[in-house]
């Protein structure tokens, strides 16, 4: 937060609010429009002054009844107009904002889609809800007002001081006179108030934060008994939010009070000396009646550019938040160095068939540049048809590697090829559209059963290829759900089981049958009958995909061809399950211990110890395996 601080304090508000013209752009014709008839608004407020020196020096002098109510019908229908030309200049910036609006949040949404993983790893999920809602409303507000009413205003005072000039030039200037404070003033006032702004915005971040977090970990809150400790972080983050905002209310009641005091002044002095000028005859008491209306006239938008300054500042803090993201790197189509393409010999292809890696190495982004890499020079094949077990200790880099498949990740070195074709060389679409792959940690949305299965499916899955894919799962439970598989499951599926979720997740996967199958221990929270039943389904599936399992049980284990041990961020040992544990004493020592119990994830993963998931980084899905190979299901 203090970086983006420190950043802000460097940044022209006006700069920052230009980068909204191309999505104001659209909408500009209908926006001037707008403006054009609140300036006309405040120009007949102008008038109003000139109809009553009219009447004051003509019928009221002349002691003309008539004209008198001629006059007040005048300024009746010039107040009738003025309010009409406000209420269409709101009904013309209604519409069009909204668009704007939702266009932006569109457009944010879809980049969070294409930002890569390791972006969402850095940012908390509350700092990016409170940009796509909290400051998405602000920069509405602002188009909406602000926006308008420093250019109306604007020129509101510039034709009001004309007039008044014109009216009587001496009592004129004595009006200009806090003119230039106020500018000095404004200046200072926005410097302090911009800074304040973008903290309140990363603090509403920040409790937005903290209420989305125990809300979807209210079971652990209520579990451990923690709701006294996260009310006490809420009621801290609160009253630090509640401390930037009363910084910001005293900062603007200054400069408004500050506002309001100087014209006041100068026209309290104005009127001094307008009535000496009449009692000395020099002046009309028409003309001063005039000239002070003409004045008070003014108040309002000059009165109005301390809130309208700040809210600008708000606006400014907000868009800066919402380009902040915008900014960010989306995954780049890269082309591999070494990839076969399609078009390459079909012998060349052959001796690459099924999914490879090459001398693969990575390093997390954020991690220290003297800390080793998590994974060094992994050389593996699977060949096509085949399933490989890949088995390690905790911290090992095993969900890091399977990653790397789907381009979650971006390998530090090497490459990975998929049938002879480096997956740089393919857009990811493609990749992605190849790859199924299913996650020890389920996640489920806001939507139906099949909804969520069928999302791991093309277009053309239907109600067949659901049962099936529900069938290997052994997910019979969804028939007992009150709708089946049209069932609403709610936020993240938490409705379900842990080995519901699990088994709902791997249909996802098998669903569309994909070419390649990743899958990390999708087994770890079902009972042992339901863990055999659903591998058994589940070997069928295998005998025509090239899959990569993560496994910690022997019965895991068992449903591949090969297994692969990583160790130490390499590959160490690649054999079947006997013959591993005949000659590979740590391979033996993992299994022996991964009979359910999860023994193998009590391991102390050398490259957890050494801090290679990176600098702060405790999130890692490596490191929640351990409690996740815990949850075992015994219900369904």
């Amino acid at each position: 937060m203090d970086e983006s601080l420190t950043k802000s304090r460097g940044r022209s508000a006006v700069r920052t609010l230009l980068r909204l013209w191309p999505y104001v752009r659209p909408v500009r014709a209908r926006l001037a429009t707008a403006a054009f008839v609140a300036i006309l608004a405040s120009c007949v407020a102008l008038v109003i002054p000139l109809v009553l020196k009219a009447l004051v020096d003509g019928p009221v002098a002349e002691h003309d009844p008539g004209g008198v109510w001629l006059g007040a019908l005048g300024l009746l229908l010039l107040g009738v107009v003025e309010a009409v030309l406000f209420g269409l200049r709101r009904w013309l910036v209604a519409r069009p904002l909204a668009g704007v609006e939702a266009a932006m949040r569109r457009d944010l949404f879809g980049r969070l889609q294409r930002l890569p993983i390791a972006f969402h790893d850095r940012w908390a999920s509350g700092q990016l809800l409170s940009r796509a809602t909290t400051d998405l409303m602000m920069l509405r507000m602002f188009l909406a007002f602000p926006l308008t009413f420093l250019l109306v205003n604007g020129a509101t005072i510039l034709v009001g001081v004309l007039i008044l000039l014109a009216q009587e030039w001496t009592l004129g200037l004595v009006l200009l006179t806090p003119l230039i404070p106020l500018v000095f003033l404004c200046a200072y006032f926005e410097r302090r108030y911009s800074v304040a702004a973008r903290r309140a915005q990363d603090q509403v971040g920040d409790v937005t934060t903290v209420v989305e977090e125990s809300v979807l970990g209210i079971r652990i809150v209520k579990g451990f008994g923690r709701h006294r400790s996260q009310a006490e972080s809420f009621r801290e983050l609160t009253r630090a939010l509640r401390g930037t905002e009363l910084d910001k209310a005293r900062l603007l009641a200054a400069i408004w009070g500050v506002i309001t005091t100087l014209p006041e002044l100068s026209i309290a002095a104005a009127l001094v000396l307008g009535t000496v000028q009449v009692a000395d005859g020099d002046l009309s008491a028409g003309t001063l009646v005039a000239f002070l209306s003409t004045a008070l006239a003014l108040r309002w938008p000059v009165e109005s550019i301390g809130f309208l300054l700040a809210m600008s500042q708000d606006a400014a803090a907000a868009a800066e938040r919402y380009f902040e993201v915008m900014d960010e790197e989306v995954e780049q189509e890269t082309h591999g160095a070494h990839g076969v393409h399609a078009e390459e010999p079909e012998a060349v292809v052959a001796a690459g068939a099924g999914l490879r890696f090459e001398g693969v190495s990575f390093r997390y982004p954020d991690a220290p540049e003297d800390s080793p890499p998590l994974l060094r020079e992994v050389d593996l094949h699977i060949r096509t048809g085949e399933t490989l077990a890949l088995v390690g200790a905790t911290g090992s880099g095993k969900t890091t590697l399977t990653a790397l498949v789907p381009r979650l990740h971006e390998a530090t070195s090497g490459r990975i090829t998929l049938d002879g074709q480096d997956i740089t060389a393919m857009p990811r679409e493609r990749l992605r559209s190849m790859v199924a792959v299913a996650f020890e940690e389920p996640t489920l949305f806001s939507a139906s059963v099949a909804e969520n299965v069928l999302m791991g499916a093309g277009h053309e899955a239907g109600e067949q290829e659901l049962e099936q894919a529900l069938d290997v799962a052994q997910a019979q439970f969804v028939g007992r759900l009150p709708h089946g598989e049209r069932t609403e499951v709610g936020e993240q599926g938490l409705s379900l089981s842990g080995g519901q979720r699990q088994r709902l997740a791997l249909a996802r996967a098998v669903v569309g049958g994909p070419r390649f199958l990743v899958l990390d221990d999708p087994l770890s929270a079902l009972d042992v009958n339901t863990e055999a039943a659903v591998e058994a389904a589940l070997r069928r599936v295998l005998e025509g995909t090239t899959a990569l399992v993560v496994a910690h049980r022997p019965s895991t284990v068992q449903l591949a061809d090969r297994v692969a041990l990583l160790s130490g961020g390499r590959i160490t040992a690649v054999g079947t399950h006997h013959e591993l544990l005949r000659e590979n004493a740590e391979y033996a020592w993992l299994m022996s211990g991964a009979d359910g119990s999860g023994g193998a994830d009590g391991a102390d993963g050398p490259d957890l110890a050494s801090g290679a998931y990176g600098a702060g980084r405790t999130d890692r899905p490596e490191v929640s395996a351990a409690a996740g190979g815990e949850d075992r299901e015994g219900r369904g």
